[in-house]
C-alpha cells in the first residue's frame, strides 16, 4: 500500500494526472482488485507508454514491448498459469538461475517474492505496458487456451478418446468429478471469457474435421478457436447438460438456458442447438442483467427524441411500437419502457419469446406455440387480467396485430416490436397484416426505428476529418469545409479495431394529428416520412451523423447500419 501511495503522489506531483482522476481510479481499483497503474490506463486518464516510462525511471529498470517479443514455451511454463493471471505477469527469458519477467509495477515486492517462490529463480523485472501485457498475459495463459491444450493432449493420448467419453458420463452422473473434467473446464473458461471480453453471443459450430468457437463482439463476429473435432461430442453434450436438453435429441432443434456464477454475480445464457450436417450447432446468447441499460436517458437519443419517447410511454393507452432488425436492441429499449412506468399502482404483463431477463414488479409469461400458447393467445388472457400495461414480444400475424390494437383502444398502454427498416414502413406493415387504416391511426401514438453501431474506443481514438464530398455521398449535400470528428487507431483495449462499445441510432416518429389523417388516406410510407422529417422526425441517417460529429462513431459505421 505504501509504494501503492507513493506512486500516486509522485504521478501527482510530476502533472501526469489529476486528483480526481486518481480518485475516480482508487475506487475502481477497490471495486475490481486490479492495481492502480492498470485502472488508471483503463479508465483513460494516463496514457499506458507514460506510465511504463515513468516506473522505468522510478524503479531503474528497462521497457520492453512484450506483445512484438518472440515468448519461449519453455519459458512460459516454468511461472504456472494461476500466478501469472493473478499478477499480470510474463516471463520472457532464462539466464542460469536469472529469470527475465515483465511485470506492470517492478515496485511489487510482493509478487516478486511469490515469482521467486514459484519459480525458484532469481526474478529479474523489466517493464512492459498496462494493457499490452494484460492482453499477452490473457492470450499465452487465458483459461480456454490452457484447457484446449489440455484436451488435445488428452485425445491424442492413448486412452484419450475414451477418457473424454468417460468425462461427459461423468459430467450427468456426478457432479463433483465433473468439476475436474477437462470438458467441465473448457466450457466454464469459454463462458467466463466471453462475459470478459463482452461478448454478446458465443458460437459453436461443428464441421467435418473441426470444431469451430466464435464470439459475437459489439456486433461483429470474431473467430476465437479451432478444437478438434474429437471434442466436439463432448463440448455439444456438456452444454446440453447444463441447459437441461436433451441430450440424445439431435434431429431436432432444441432451447434451453445456462445460470453460470462468474464472481459475485450470475450471467444468464439462452440456448439454442440446431441440427447441421456435420453435428450440431449451438448458440449461446449472453443475458448479462448487470450489463443492461435500463435508463432511457443513458441511451443517447436526441433530447427531443427522447422527450418525445417518455410522453409516448406514460400515456394512459395507445401503442408504442419499436422496429429494428434482430440483435438492434429493441428489446431492451421496451425493458427500459418498462422499467420507468414500473411502479406499484400499475400491473404489468409481457408475453416474451424468449424471456432475456426477468424484471421484478412484471408479470412475465414465456410463449409456447407448441401448446397453443402463442403471443395472441397470451394477449387474450392478459386481457382478463386486468392490466394497465402489455408488452407483446412481436406482433406476427393479424391476430396479435387485431388484439393489440384492440387493447391499445380499449384503455391499455400497449408495447410491441415489428421489423421494419424505419419507423414510417411500421404504419403500412401493419395494414399489409390486414388491420384496418383507421384503427392503425386511432391507436398507435409513437414507433421508434433503431440500429446499433460500434463506439469510438476511448483509450486510442484521434482526430479524422470527413471530406465534403464523402460527406455528399452520405447524403449531407452543401458541408463545404467537412466534419471533425474522431476515430480509433486501434489499441489493446479494442483488440485492435478502434472500436469498442456500441451506440444506439434513432428515429422516433410521434402520431400527430396530420399522420393520423395521411395513414387514414391510405398514405405510403414515403409520403409519411416526409411528413414526419417536416414536423421534426430525426431520421436514422441523421441521428448517426450527429453522433459522427459528437465523436461517437464513424462515418463508416453510419453508412452500414442506416439508408439515406
Amino acid at each position: 500500500m505504501l509504494e501503492v501511495d507513493q506512486l500516486a503522489e509522485a504521478l501527482l506531483r510530476e502533472g501526469m494526472i489529476t486528483r480526481d482522476g486518481l480518485e475516480r481510479a482508487r475506487l475502481e481499483s477497490i471495486t475490481t482488485g486490479d492495481r492502480l497503474g492498470f485502472t488508471l490506463v483503463q479508465l483513460g486518464c494516463l496514457d499506458e507508454r507514460e506510465l511504463a516510462r515513468h516506473l522505468a525511471r522510478r524503479h531503474r529498470v528497462p521497457i520492453v514491448d512484450v506483445e512484438t517479443m518472440a515468448l519461449d514455451p519453455e519459458v512460459l511454463r516454468m511461472i504456472p498459469a494461476e500466478v501469472a493471471l493473478r499478477h499480470q505477469v510474463v516471463p520472457l527469458r532464462r539466464s542460469g538461475r536469472v529469470l527475465t519477467v515483465a511485470v506492470g509495477d517492478p515496485g511489487d515486492r510482493n509478487t516478486l517474492q511469490e515469482l521467486f517462490l514459484a519459480t525458484n529463480c532469481d526474478v529479474e523485472p523489466v517493464v512492459a505496458g498496462e494493457l499490452g501485457l494484460r492482453r499477452v498475459v490473457e492470450r499465452e495463459y487465458g483459461v480456454a487456451d490452457e484447457n484446449i491444450r489440455d484436451l488435445l493432449r488428452l485425445v491424442e493420448g492413448e486412452n484419450g478418446a475414451g477418457k473424454l467419453r468417460d468425462s461427459e458420463a461423468d459430467t450427468s452422473a456426478e457432479a463433483g468429478s465433473a468439476a475436474e473434467a477437462p470438458v467441465t473446464r473448457l466450457i466454464d473458461g469459454i463462458l467466463r471469457d466471453a462475459v470478459h471480453r463482452g461478448a454478446s453471443d458465443i458460437h459453436f459450430e461443428c464441421y467435418e474435421k473441426e470444431v469451430r468457437v466464435r464470439y459475437r463482439i459489439d456486433g461483429v463476429m470474431h473467430e476465437i478457436m479451432r478444437p478438434s473435432t474429437k471434442m466436439k461430442a463432448g463440448l455439444i453434450s456438456r452444454l446440453k447438460i447444463l441447459s437441461d436438453l436433451d441430450i440424445a435429441e439431435r434431429r431436432l432443434p432444441q432451447d434451453g438456458r445456462i445460470r453460470f456464477r462468474i464472481g459475485a454475480g450470475t450471467i444468464d445464457f439462452r440456448v439454442s442447438t440446431l441440427p447441421t450436417i456435420f453435428g450440431e450447432k449451438v448458440v449461446l446468447r449472453i443475458l448479462d442483467r448487470g450489463n443492461a441499460p435500463l435508463d432511457i436517458h443513458q441511451f443517447g437519443m436526441e433530447a427531443g427524441s427522447r422527450d418525445s419517447f417518455l410522453r409516448a410511454i406514460l400515456q394512459p393507452y395507445g401503442m408504442v411500437l419499436v422496429t429494428g432488425p434482430t440483435g438492434s436492441g429493441k428489446t431492451t429499449t421496451l425493458y427500459a419502457a418498462l422499467a420507468r412506468i414500473n411502479t406499484p399502482d400499475v400491473n404489468i404483463l409481457t408475453a416474451e419469446d424468449p424471456i432475456e431477463y426477468n424484471l421484478r414488479g412484471i408479470n412475465q409469461l414465456q410463449v409456447r406455440p407448441d401448446i397453443g400458447m402463442d403471443f395472441a393467445a397470451a394477449l387474450r388472457a392478459f386481457l382478463r387480467q386486468d392490466p394497465d400495461a402489455i408488452m407483446i414480444g412481436e406482433i406476427r400475424d393479424l391476430e396479435t396485430a387485431s388484439t393489440a390494437i384492440k387493447a391499445a383502444l380499449t384503455g391499455h398502454l400497449v408495447f410491441s416490436t415489428l421489423h421494419t427498416n424505419d419507423a414510417p414502413s411500421a404504419v403500412t406493415r401493419l395494414m399489409d397484416m390486414g388491420v384496418e387504416p383507421f384503427n392503425v391511426a386511432s391507436a398507435v401514438n409513437l414507433i421508434t426505428a433503431q440500429r446499433l453501431v460500434r463506439k469510438v474506443c476511448v483509450t486510442c481514438a484521434e482526430p479524422v476529418v470527413y471530406s465534403p464530398e464523402l460527406l455528399a455521398m452520405a447524403g449531407v449535400p452543401g458541408s463545404s469545409s467537412g466534419i471533425s470528428s474522431l476515430r480509433g487507431r486501434g489499441c489493446d483495449a479494442c483488440g485492435g479495431s478502434g472500436y469498442r462499445g456500441r451506440q444506439g441510432l434513432y428515429e422516433v416518429m410521434v402520431m400527430s394529428p396530420v399522420l393520423r389523417r395521411m395513414v387514414l388516406a391510405g398514405a405510403a410510407a414515403t409520403d409519411i416520412r416526409d411528413q414526419a422529417v417536416r414536423e421534426g422526425m430525426i431520421t436514422l441517417r441523421l441521428d448517426g451523423l450527429r453522433k459522427v460529429e459528437q465523436g461517437l462513431t464513424t462515418l463508416d459505421e453510419v453508412l452500414r447500419e442506416t439508408a439515406a
